[in-house]
Parts: C-alpha cells; structure tokens; sequence
C-alpha cells in the first residue's frame, strides 16, 4: 500500500518547504529512519526523515523547489506499485473526499458550509492580531509538526528550563511523535518564560509548547488566552520523591527552577547509565551504518547530545580508554622559493599532462631469469650491471621494433625515431633531472651501466651539461630500488612514452600448474594516445617481456 509523504511544518513558523537536496532517488529502497531529503524552512535547513519502509515511488518536488507545508512531497510503496491516481490526486485524499461530498449537497448546504468556512478562517486570523498584543519581544512556540502524519507531540526532554537563555540553534525539546523522537530546534533567541507541557505530557499539533521573550517579562495573560487545540494528555510518568504543592505543577504558570534542574539531572544519569542515549537522528543512523554503539559515544551537544561530528570524530578507546590529547606544538611552516628547475618541471609536466592524452599499460613480468643472468654476468672480474642496466638495453632493443613508441607527435607530423636515445629519470635535491643514454640500443650492458652511473653522478653534483640532457625518444623512471610496486609516470616530453619499473618481488606463482616461489617485476607504459594505439603498445610490451625474461637473448 503506497504511502503518500507531504511536505511538513519542521517549525512553528514555517508555511513552505523548498528541497534543498534528495538523499534518496526514485527507485531506492527506504527504511524507517532513513534520510530522505534536506528541507529548507523559513529558518533553517533540516533533515527529514522517511517514517515508511518501502521503495520510492515519486518524487512530487524537485532539488530547489518549493512548495506548501502539506503539499505533496513524494510517495513511498511497493516496488512497481502503480501511484498514477494518487499523483492526479495530489496526494490530497482528505480535500478529494471533501470536494466529492460537497457536490452532493444542495447549493444551499454548500454557501452554509462557505459561511462556516470564512469564519473559520476569520478565526485563524486572529492569531495575527493576538500576536499583536503580545509583550514586546515575546514569541509564543507552538508544538510543531515533525512527520507527515504527526497529529500530536510528546515532550520526551526539556533541554532548556525556564529561566534559561535560548539562541536560534540551540535544541528546545525532544519531541515523540508517532513515528520518531526528533529534535526541536529554536528558531528565535531570548530567555524561556515558560514551559506549556510537562516532560512526558502530550499535546496536539499547534498547542502552547514554550514562550520566549526578555528576563522578566510577565507573560500570564499570554498564557490564559492562548487558545489550544485540544486538551493536554498526560502521559504516566514516574512518582517524584517530593510531591510538594501538586497543584501547582499542574497549572501552567511557571514552577520553581529545582524541579527543572532535578529532572535535568535524572536524564543525564540515565543516558550515564545506558538506559538511554540522547542523540540526533543523523547521528543515531551513522552510527548505525558504522555498527558503532552510541553507548561508546561522548556527545559534544547540548547536555552530552551525540551529534553528526561526534559520530565522525569517534575513535575506538584502546586498553580501557585512552587520555585525552593535549597538543604542545604550534602550527608553523616555512616558505621555500621555487627554484629554477622546480619551476621549469613544474611547467613541462604540467603541459605533458593536460596536452597528451596519457593512458596505461600495466604488466608483470618473471625475474627468475633474469636474476640468474645478472648473477653469472657480475661473475665476471671488474664487471657489475643493475637490473636497471638490463631494462634500458631490453627497452632499447624492443623500441628498435617498434619505432611508433619510439616517436614523437608535431602538430602538423609525426616522427618516428631510428636511433634510440633512452632518458633516464634521476631524482635529485631541487627535483628530477633526465639525463640521455644516447644509442643504448648500440651499447653493451657493461657500457650501459658505466654511463648511467656517470651521469647520475654528474647529476647529483649539479654538473650535468644542457646536452646531457637533450634529444630523448623514449624516457625510463625506476622506483624499484625504493620499495615501490608500481606506479604510473607523466610522460617527458616531446617523447610518446614512459617506462615505470618497480621493485623485484618474491611472491608465490604458479609455473607448469604448480604454485611455487617466484620473482616478479610490474612495469607500468604510459603512452600518448596521439602517437601510440593501445595495441601498439601491447605488442611494444611483449617483445620487452621476451627480452628480460630471458636476458640471454639480448646477447646473440
């Protein structure tokens, strides 16, 4: 059975809603308690919350719209529940049987009825010139509407006694209504005069909740001709130690402030003991969908009130508890002004990124091999190769094949390389420099490795020449000797690709349908899409992969 959900009076004052967001979108299920739309009022925005299981059906005002309290909102049912009647209807069955009725009666029962109606409706503009003969600041706070179905209220907790000082913002109450207990916020600042229900008694809709006003003010008369709708219901509460002067409990004038305080009192020793928790709505479901107790939660709101930041901020006590922290340092940072080469990095790869459309390859490849080759190879007296030096001369090798990776995009042509000039990404004190193994592909790997130790040498001492520099194809950064796995690179410019190399890994893998430890290595390409196709690069990658994972045949 659909439910029709209307757009409802979150405060006294207010006339109209306007939809500051959905949480929930036509065809999400809903629970009771879930958040389903952020309502602006004339005072504040709200969350409003579904008081129906079920699916959402219609949505009957958009993000940004507005409309009247009681108008509809949306309309939550079974899932494929055909509501197209109750959307034609507006959601209003009460005003279609109303209409529906009234054509039935005579013309002249029908102007009876209007009679009555303008004079209901003289009598509910009175309000406005009773407002009239208020006191100076004063403001009388009516039991709101909270639900969509929500006939009468239930004051489950003052947060404010009379006496107390009240800002726009702060919690009033905790008002049960049929659905939920949900927070009252006040939409007015000043001193609250006088409470008009109990704790635990129940009133209808539009009652005398509180009156606001300045210290001292007189406000008996405001009482005494407040006219309520329906007599006050008390609900059975617990026997007070003391029943001095019954009587005047039950009056509404204000009582003595003891009362306040001891009842005060009672709900912090309950919510101390567990029995109950006073918390926001918000925050009771985030700690829901968290599967944290609110038990564990010291509330930072008014009275210890668990709010949305303390279910944020909630870090689980270690060893029976944990001491509060006390910061002793002091926020400073200093200034570094960029450097001649930061800046010019800072510009190139700024330009790589936004003007190359990058994409990437990521593969792994066995080391096994390759370990046992470079181990026989350092055999050899006066002889020592990284496994850096094997990916530039496997990398040089493989681009002599695939010459598109090794191009560089004009905007008016495309170049594509012969001679293999691999930049080797350095990191240095001031950034990362590149310098160039011009022809590696020429080189043995015991000249490959000479060279780059040479020119990373040159690079850290700042010595490395501008034609050290220059005229990459094809650019390799390795992160491996750091640890890193794998990691993606911007590409160097004007080249169509990077190389990132990351750490050799011992892990288990499976060989000849048997799992067995191994020695694995990622390699992450990074292409520009203007110059090289993703099966260009495939293609680039497998015969890389035939190169180190059996070195040997770098050497025929």
């Amino acid at each position: 059975m659909a439910e029709i959900i209307n757009m409802p009076r979150l405060s006294d004052t207010m006339e109209e809603g306007t939809v500051a967001s959905w949480l929930k979108k036509v065809g999400d299920k809903v629970e009771e308690g879930d958040i389903l739309a952020e309502i602006e009022t004339d005072k504040a925005t709200m969350e409003f919350e579904s008081f129906h299981n079920g699916t959402l059906l219609y949505i009957g005002v958009e993000e940004g719209e507005t409309t009247k309290v009681d108008e509809l909102l949306a309309i939550i049912g079974e899932e494929g529940e055909d509501v197209s009647d109750l959307i034609n209807g507006g959601g209003k069955k009460s005003e279609t049987s109303s209409n529906e009725a009234s054509s039935e009666v005579s013309p002249e029962a029908q102007e009876e009825s209007s009679g009555e109606e303008e004079s209901e409706s003289a009598a509910s503009n009175e309000e406005p010139a009773a407002k009239a003969d208020l006191p100076d600041g004063v403001v009388v706070v009516k039991m709101p509407r909270l639900s969509d179905t929500m006939e009468e209220g239930t004051v489950a907790t003052w947060l404010k006694n009379v006496g107390d000082k009240v800002e726009e913002g702060d919690i009033l109450a905790e008002i049960e209504t049929d659905k939920a207990t949900m927070e009252f916020e006040s939409f007015q600042s000043g001193v609250l005069l006088h409470q008009g229900l109990k704790e635990g008694d129940s009133a209808k809709v539009d009652a005398l909740l509180a009156i606001l006003g300045p210290e001292g003010t007189d406000v008996s008369d405001v009482v005494k001709n407040f006219k309520s709708e329906g007599a006050t219901v008390t609900a059975p509460k617990k026997e007070e130690p003391k029943k001095a002067a019954p009587q005047e409990e039950k009056n509404d004038s204000p009582s003595p402030k003891v009362e306040p305080s001891k009842t005060k009192t009672v709900s912090a020793q309950t919510a101390t003991d567990g029995a109950r928790v006073f918390a926001s709505p918000l925050a009771k479901k985030m700690a829901e969908d968290k599967g944290i107790k609110l038990s564990q939660i010291n509330g930072s709101g008014e009275n210890g009130r668990i709010v949305k930041r303390d279910v944020e901020n909630y870090q689980p006590a270690v060893g029976g508890g944990v001491a509060k922290f006390e910061p002793t340092g002091v926020e400073s940072s200093d200034e570094v002004k960029h450097s001649q080469m930061r800046k010019v990095i800072a510009k190139r790869l700024a330009e790589s990124k936004f003007t190359a459309p990058h994409y990437y390859l990521n593969v792994e490849f066995d080391m096994g091999n390759a370990m046992a080759f470079r181990e026989q190879y350092n055999s050899i007296p006066d002889t020592k190769i990284s496994f850096n030096d094997i990916v530039i001369k496997a990398t040089a090798m493989a681009l002599k094949q695939h010459p598109q990776v090794n191009s560089q995009w004009k905007d008016d042509k495309m170049l594509l390389n012969h001679h293999v000039h691999i930049g080797v990404a350095v990191a240095v004190p001031d950034g990362l420099v590149v310098p160039v193994v011009r022809f590696a592909n020429e080189q043995s790997l015991t000249q490959i490795g000479a060279e780059v130790k040479e020119l990373a040498g040159k690079a850290r001492n700042k010595k490395l020449q501008p034609q050290e520099m220059e005229g990459s194809t094809f650019t390799i950064s390795n992160l491996g000797m750091f640890g890193i796995e794998s990691f993606t690179s911007i590409i160097n410019q004007p080249n169509s690709a990077i190389l990132s190399v990351g750490a050799i890994v011992e892990k288990p893998v499976v060989k000849n349908g048997q799992i067995v430890v191994g020695n694995t290595m990622k390699l992450c390409l990074a292409c520009d899409h203007r110059t090289v196709d993703g099966a260009t690069g495939a293609l680039f990658l497998q015969t890389l992969k035939g190169y180190i994972e059996n070195p040997i045949t770098m050497l025929l």
